[in-house]
């Protein structure tokens, strides 16, 4: 039998942040997948999750774990597919590393994924956007906090990592023209700035209080912003945001809403599916076309494009039938 302690050590601090230089925040939700998924193995085998194996973990018991992951914490189909892929990435690591778990790897690599629906994205009309970027306060401090964040993560289709990571030297010779972006797959990107997101930026730094934190947004004790942290903020700005746009109200925004926003605005904007996948930073156009589905305007383009086919109209005649024929000749005669 095989410890699991060292192997999964070496994988969440050696293996993924060295060798395969993947970001903290990925590190973070892999360890959180397997804090998981131990305390399940071990509930099952009434074991303590020291004395976990390698072994113990068959396909059997991924799969009860993936279960219990949708069926008992609730969690979307999504998530149960974010787990399986983090387990499926620490067991492509045991391939070479213990040979012989190589079958047991396999076949756990084999569990498959579950199918979910290509759901429509949700996002805010400008109007709204507008609404939530005046809504915090910016007479007080974390009111001026506050609306810079809002303003870059939509101004810069920022996910929540990327924006809750940016420090000052992210952004060229101190100049906040531009800012430099080390996004998702370790892929970077520079974006420009409007100056109203600028203001908005150089106002918080002129009261951000000093830290030994290096990231430029700090939550109210003087650490970095969490992404709960951010949530709970946002979603308080919806709120009162939602008294001067009645729209917002029952709509479901979470930070990655600002995202999309900024996305949809971008191809009204450009009609270019292009500039939207180089300015979100995708490494492919497919994780793109999703904004496509979602926009009216494209779909109202295509209609005005080709008009609607010329049809002739004319009167409904049932198929005829011998049978039919004949005793409709009979009551004729009748």
């Amino acid at each position: 039998m095989t410890a699991l302690a060292p192997h999964l050590s070496a994988f969440l601090r050696d293996h993924l942040p060295r060798e395969r230089n993947v970001s903290p925040h990925t590190v973070t939700t892999y360890a959180t997948c397997f804090a998981l998924l131990v305390r399940f193995a071990a509930d099952r085998l009434k074991r303590r999750p020291s004395d976990l194996t390698i072994e113990d973990f068959d396909p059997d018991l991924i799969s009860a774990f993936l279960e219990h992951v949708e069926g008992e914490r609730g969690n979307s189909a999504r998530t149960r597919n974010g787990r399986l892929a983090a387990i499926r990435a620490f067991f492509r690591y045991v391939e070479y590393r213990v040979p012989a778990c190589l079958d047991l790897a396999l076949r756990v690599r084999s569990v498959p994924s579950k199918r979910t629906d290509s759901t429509l994205i949700d996002y805010l009309t400008r109007d709204e956007i507008v609404a939530l970027l005046d809504a915090p306060d910016p007479r007080s401090r974390l009111g001026t906090r506050d609306r810079a964040m809002l303003h870059l993560a939509y101004a810069g289709g920022l996910r929540v990592a990327e924006l809750l990571s940016l420090q000052l030297q992210d952004f060229p010779e101190r100049s906040l023209a531009t800012m430099h972006i080390m996004g998702k797959g370790r892929r970077e990107r520079v974006l420009p700035l409007w100056r109203e997101t600028q203001a908005a930026l150089r106002s918080w730094l002129a009261v951000r209080p000093t830290a030994h934190a290096t990231e430029i947004f700090l939550n109210a004790n003087g650490q970095p912003m969490t992404r709960d942290g951010f949530a709970f903020r946002l979603a308080q700005h919806v709120a009162a945001a939602a008294r001067k746009q009645p729209s917002l109200t029952g709509k479901r925004i979470t930070p990655h809403v600002l995202r999309h926003s900024c996305a949809m605005h971008t191809l009204a904007a450009t009609g270019d599916i292009r500039k939207v996948a180089l300015w979100l930073g995708h490494a492919s156009l497919q994780s793109t076309e999703a904004y496509l589905r979602a926009d009216p305007e494209e779909k109202l383009q295509i209609l005005a494009a080709h008009g609607a086919p010329g049809i002739k109209p004319g009167r409904f005649k049932p198929p005829a039938d011998p049978l039919v024929a004949m005793l409709n000749d009979v009551r004729k005669q009748a």
